[in-house]
């Protein structure tokens, strides 16, 4: 399986959940994107790489897992997606200037809650809680993802509903399309709450250019 992953893509979201979210640009609610980071097996195997979610002996593992069951890959990346999808069905509304396509959502907040919860379920299943009297806080550690096929999914899901619990909506933000910004979803941890943009070296680049473009224009210069 190759390694396809495009390196411009940035990692921005704070939580895995959100940089889940953000592989599509833009991001918009019921919106088609133009982009999709995750339109194969390897890419996914790729972006889990470098965002964390994996390491290396987890690579290796999926890889070779993935490269003698092709199936076994297609299924993975479909449930990735799904769990994609309906996690921001149920963040976005919730975010500060998330956009909503013209042709609206396709998808009730109900039906996310609901995929979310099978995926979640499912994984659960495949996981193990190992006592560790080693531990400075807890007894035990919970493994998520002990299928290398699904471990992707897997941990994905788990990290989602994580997000869903616990989130702070105070600092659930998204990078306003209307002002030019990407639509991704964002946690502002900043002092003062005052993060606009997904990342102020790209789209907050873009979009002071854009409007120094036309103050420019206005005034004739």
């Amino acid at each position: 399986m190759t390694d396809s992953f495009r390196g411009e893509y940035r990692i921005v979201g704070g939580h895995p959940a959100l940089d889940l979210v953000n592989t599509v640009s833009p991001r918009t609610r019921g919106g088609t994107p133009e982009f999709d980071y995750l339109s194969s097996p390897a890419e996914l195997l790729a972006w889990s790489r470098r965002s964390g979610l994996i390491d290396l002996r987890d690579y290796s593992a999926v890889e070779g897992t993935w490269r003698s069951a092709p199936e076994l890959a297609v299924k993975a990346l479909n449930a990735t997606l799904e769990i994609r999808e309906a996690t921001y069905d149920v963040l976005a509304p919730r975010a500060a200037h998330s956009a909503i396509a013209a042709d609206g959502v396709k998808q009730s907040e109900g039906s996310a809650f609901e995929r979310l919860m099978l995926r979640w379920s499912a994984a659960a299943a495949r996981s193990m809680l190992i006592p560790d009297p080693a531990r400075d806080r807890g007894i035990a550690e919970l493994v998520v993802g002990t299928s290398p096929a699904q471990v992707i999914p897997d941990r994905l899901v788990v990290a989602a509903v994580e997000l869903i619990r616990t989130v702070e909506l105070r600092q659930l933000r998204a990078c306003p399309v209307d002002d030019g910004g990407c639509g991704w979803l964002f946690l502002d941890r900043s002092r003062n709450g005052s993060r606009r943009w997904c990342s102020m070296e790209d789209c907050g680049t873009r979009a002071k250019i854009r409007k120094l473009g036309e103050r420019r224009r206005a005034t004739g210069v």
